[in-house]
């Protein structure tokens, strides 16, 4: 592989969305996501929801995988029945996503799950989530700050060492986590922040929204393992 690694990132798939004089169905993604990449050293590509069986192929000509946040996981995939403030299913993003996330984990990819991508890590590692939690999605719209430490040693910690404010809205979060995987940092209410499978050559989760911030570090590492991943495939 030459140049800067392509770096796939899941989209959102909107019944509606408004845009000059059009009022269509929409897949789409917040401008952060491929900007982060971009800024990082990578190249970005949308991957909107496709048949999962065609996941494998799609993660064949990547160098790395995003799972960017969105709606909440349907409570059926990890077991659980719906608590009343569980948002409205998005079938076909967790249908899609959780073949990419196998596809990945099965290739080697290098993948990086932002807030409802970590969640997905974590239930197709066969862990359950917290359906509701309290202090981490203030204001509707609106993203909040909290502080993040990470735990020495891991994934996470050899990429941002030092304990930092990061952008932060959800009101889900990992509970028992799936198989292999370890927690890579804490917010100070005791929420996992990040979580990662150290058997896996790089496959990390947050849980906060670093495309809303300024701080290139996570998805730096991201491209960097990406591009060593590629060089050993070339």
């Amino acid at each position: 592989m030459a140049g800067r690694p392509l770096i796939g990132i899941s989209t959102y798939l909107e019944a509606e969305a408004h845009w000059g004089t059009w009022q269509l169905e929409a897949a789409l993604l917040p401008a952060g996501y491929p900007r982060l990449v971009q800024r990082a050293g990578g190249l970005a590509a949308m991957l909107p929801p496709d048949s999962p069986e065609h996941a494998a192929a799609t993660v064949a000509r990547l160098d790395g995988l995003v799972i960017a946040g969105g709606p909440d996981v349907e409570p059926v995939r990890y077991g659980a029945e719906r608590d009343p403030r569980t948002g409205p299913p998005a079938l076909a993003r967790d249908a899609w996503e959780l073949a990419l996330i196998e596809a990945a984990l099965t290739a080697g990819v290098p993948l990086l799950g932002i807030c409802r991508g970590m969640q997905l890590l974590n239930v197709a590692l066969g862990g359950t989530l917290a359906q509701h939690i309290d202090g981490h999605a203030e204001t509707p719209g609106v993203f909040g700050h909290h502080k993040v430490k990470p735990v020495p040693g891991t994934l996470y910690a050899s990429a941002v060492p030092e304990e930092t404010s990061v952008p932060t809205f959800h009101h889900q979060a990992a509970d028992r986590l799936g198989t292999g995987l370890t927690i890579s940092a804490w917010a100070e209410d005791g929420t996992p922040e990040a979580i990662e499978l150290p058997s896996a050559d790089w496959v990390l989760g947050v849980q906060w929204h670093p495309e809303m911030g300024e701080d290139l570090r996570v998805m730096r590492a991201l491209v960097e393992a990406a591009t060593a991943a590629g060089a050993r495939i070339s």
